[in-house]
């Protein structure tokens, strides 16, 4: 099979809405990451917990994070990327919101 070396690709305009939408994605996860770290604190005081469960609980986090990851990663595979990341954010975001 040749290829034409000679002919200008143009490239997609939606890529840099694609960009931006993943980049504000890793954000929300960096941000999420953040706030368990920011609670540590609190967490210790209020639980009456050692550094030591404190740090498991970071280690979990991190461990429940990654195992998610890809298992998610291959249902965005087979059901679409742009649907579980919508998902996953709606997910997010319920999660995140305090119960009145």
């Amino acid at each position: 099979m040749e290829q034409d070396h000679g002919a200008a690709v143009t490239p997609d305009p939606n890529r840099w809405r694609g960009l931006v939408v993943i980049s504000l994605a890793v954000a929300i996860i960096i941000a999420d990451a953040t706030v368990v770290n920011v609670a540590i604190p609190s967490i210790i005081r209020d639980l009456k917990i050692t550094t030591t469960d404190a740090e498991w609980i970071t280690s979990v986090y991190s461990l429940v994070f990654a195992a998610l990851l890809i298992t998610v990663g291959r249902l965005g595979d087979i059901f679409g990327r742009r649907r579980l990341l919508l998902i996953g954010t709606v997910v997010f975001v319920l999660a995140s919101s305090p119960v009145r």
